[in-house]
């Protein structure tokens, strides 16, 4: 007797764990939201540090000068690096 209702208890137990598990797990993508600046900051400001109008060319003061730097200096150091790396490890292997 004792053993029937314990197996009665251990199913209704299994029973009513699976009907709990299946109701509380859901599968699919999940995220936090995403959290909000508040307090108004002005965030559209035209010239403020980090607006999406950041990097407009067109109000940039002495643009040709600054882009031509800007282009020499990259093509100077492509240049420079694997020629400098180059003469180093020649005398590397020459001194040896």
């Amino acid at each position: 007797m004792a053993f029937n209702n314990a197996l009665r208890s251990a199913a209704k137990l299994i029973a009513s764990s699976e009907s709990s598990i299946s109701t509380s797990v859901s599968r699919g993508f999940h995220s936090t939201p995403m959290k909000r600046m508040g307090g108004g900051h002005g965030h559209d400001e035209p010239y403020y540090i980090h607006a999406k109008h950041m990097y407009n060319l067109d109000r940039m003061k002495h643009r040709g000068l600054k882009m031509s730097l800007a282009v020499f200096s990259a093509f100077s150091i492509g240049v420079a690096v694997p020629v400098y790396a180059v003469i180093f490890q020649q005398k590397k292997t020459a001194s040896a």
